[in-house]
């Protein structure tokens, strides 16, 4: 596949940097230029190399993200990055692409490429979640004001509490507002299960099972009804 769009990454973070990096790596229809740490390096890139679009930060120091976006090339297509949900309706104002939220998963990304390649291409990539199952084992998720990695082999299960989760590990416990169902759709479906609407567990942390809970670690953990059959009729064929 022919590389038909050059991006630069805009963002004062450096793991939030790392992370769009990785996604972009796996989309053959991009090129990272750049990244940079605030408004001023991109525009030094942009003054310098044929750029088609950015992804781009919006709460950070100096010179935010939607004032850049403001002052560049009308060319130049824009994908908003931020942890902030209160800054969508400035951000399409300024006619942005899309609009993600972080910690942005691989999926949400490629949706978003999708959109772009859809506005301004005939080439469509194939938004296939497999892609970003197998590519990675391990996710980021935001909490304390940073973004932590998870290595897939270190959750024992996770525990949802309304709009946060509990992520257990083997020696500790990440909170992080995010919803089970957005948690699920990250994991490798090899490995967890969903066994209550409130509760996916490490397969291969399961010590023990019956018609009502998995047990591990000295805890049990309730299978629903709702659950129940598809549940049992994995497990009983591990």
């Amino acid at each position: 596949m022919n590389k038909i769009c050059n991006c630069i990454i805009v963002d004062d973070e450096p793991m939030a940097r790392e992370i769009l990096e990785n996604h972009l790596q796996k989309v053959d229809a991009v090129t990272i230029i750049a990244s940079c740490k605030n408004a001023i390096e991109a525009f030094n890139v942009l003054n310098s190399n044929s750029i088609d679009l950015i992804f781009l930060d919006i709460n950070m120091p100096e010179i935010s993200g939607l004032s850049f976006a403001k002052t560049i090339n009308r060319n130049i297509k824009v994908i908003f990055t931020t942890a902030y949900r209160e800054y969508a309706i400035d951000g399409f104002n300024l006619q942005a692409v899309d609009y993600l939220l972080k910690p942005i998963s691989f999926e949400r990304l490629l949706q978003s490429v999708n959109k772009y390649l859809g506005e301004n291409s005939t080439l469509i990539l194939e938004p296939t979640l497999e892609i970003s199952q197998e590519a990675n084992d391990f996710i980021f998720v935001r909490s304390d004001r940073k973004m932590i990695k998870i290595n897939f082999y270190e959750i024992n299960y996770i525990e949802s509490f309304s709009d946060y989760l509990k992520i257990h590990l083997n020696d500790k416990i990440i909170i992080t507002r995010e919803t089970i169902t957005n948690i699920e759709a990250k994991l490798p479906k090899r490995d967890f299960i969903r066994i209550h609407r409130s509760f996916i567990v490490s397969i291969s942390k399961i010590e023990s099972f019956t018609n009502e809970f998995i047990e591990m670690n000295k805890k049990a953990i309730p299978i629903s009804r709702s659950y129940k059959k598809d549940v049992l009729a994995r497990l009983e064929n591990v």
